[in-house]
Parts: structure tokens; sequence; C-alpha cells
């Protein structure tokens, strides 16, 4: 009987592991300067209602960064002997920074009116329903651009296509768009329970996540839509 083949290096459990480790923690990196001219001016925005649309243009940043770390998450290499983590944010990023930005910009904008109306909803006179209608809304926006984000990311579709796909999946991948709702709740529980810092510091493990939950829409998208 033949021994077992041993196991070649870098393709073990551990270096596995170690593998994503240091993916994570270059993309995290990578993420936080890419996003670091906005995420600072942040700072320096009050806490007013009045100012969400400064805070919203401080956020610019933030969209074409998390395309970015999606497309270099996705792309990520599983051998610690042949790791480019850098190398993959930086392309996600030349490929990914104008599409991504032609979906993050109107949605934070949509999303800006939103968030100012209900700060200001008593001054509208409008009946409570409407305040519960738009939270609604704004949670759909917001399901609606996570989808968008992982599309734009993988694939180079049109921004409009890109756009009437995202709705698609909504409701035809129930489980992934639960998915997307998750990562959003772990980044809320995590601002509201410790600090406002947290979802930025753990933005590519939310990623990942939310990569893993999209996996369906990405399959599809893959299978359907593409040549």
């Amino acid at each position: 009987m033949s021994a077992p083949q041993a196991t070649a290096f870098g393709d073990g459990p551990l270096s596995r592991a170690a593998a994503l480790i240091h993916t994570l923690v270059t993309v995290e990196a990578l993420l936080l300067a890419a996003a670091s001219p906005g995420l600072a001016a942040l700072l320096l925005v009050g806490t007013d209602p009045a100012d969400l649309p400064l805070a919203a243009v401080c956020l610019l940043p933030l969209g074409p960064a998390l395309s970015a770390a999606l497309y270099a998450l996705h792309h990520r290499d599983r051998d610690l002997t042949d790791l480019h983590p850098a190398r993959a944010y930086w392309r996600g990023w030349r490929l990914n920074a104008l599409p991504a930005l032609k979906l993050w910009t109107p949605l934070l904008a949509w999303l800006t009116v939103i968030a100012f109306t209900l700060t200001h909803f008593p001054a509208t006179g409008l009946p409570a329903w409407w305040a519960a209608l738009l939270a609604g809304v704004g949670a759909g926006a917001l399901l609606w651009g996570a989808h968008a984000l992982v599309l734009t990311s993988l694939f180079a579709f049109r921004a409009r296509d890109t756009a009437r796909l995202a709705g698609y999946f909504l409701f035809r991948h129930g489980r992934a768009t639960l998915g997307a709702a998750s990562v959003y709740v772990l980044a809320a529980a995590g601002t509201a329970l410790l600090t406002e810092a947290l979802p930025a510091l753990l933005a590519a493990p939310l990623l990942l996540s939310l990569l893993h939950s999209s996996r369906p829409v990405i399959a599809e998208t893959q299978e359907d839509f593409t040549a």
C-alpha cells in the first residue's frame, strides 16, 4: 500500500487560514487608506441633521474603496506561497472606481434625502405611517445597494443594467438579501454598542460575509447574464 501524499506547503488548513488572515488585514488597510480622505473629513462634520449632505459628500470615496475590497476578496489566493491582495485591490479600484461611483452617488443622495426628511419629520405635518414608509424605503435602498455593489465589483455591466439586476435579485434570492441585511445589522449593532469606528475596522470580514451570502447572485449572474 502506498503512503499518502504529503500536503504541499501552502495547501494545508493552517496555511489557508494564514492566507485568509493576511488577505483580510491587507484589504482592510488598503480600504481604509483609499477611503481615508472622506473618513477624515467626516470626523470634522457635526452631528446636526443639517450636516447630512456634507456627510454624504465625505462618504463618496467609500464606494470605490468598498468595491475594490470586494474585488480583491473575491479574487483572493488561498495559497500562502502566492498572495497578492494589494495587487488585486488596486486592480479592483482601477476597474471599478467609476462604475461604483455611478451607483454609489445616487444611492447616497437618496439615503440623505430620506434621513433628512426623517430627522425633520415633525415639520412635514405628515401622518406617522409616512415615517415608517420612508424608513422601509431606506432599508430597501440599502439592500439594493448591497447587491449593486457586489455586481458592479465583479462584473462589467452598464450602470443601468447593474441597477436593474440588483432590483431583480432583491426578491429573486431572498437568502442573499437576508445575508446582506445581517451584515447591516451587525454593523449597526457594533456602532451602537461599541464604537462608530467598528464597522470601518471590521469592513473586510463584513464584506467577506456579504460575498459568501451573495454566492447564488454571483452564480446566476455568471450563468445567465454574461457571455
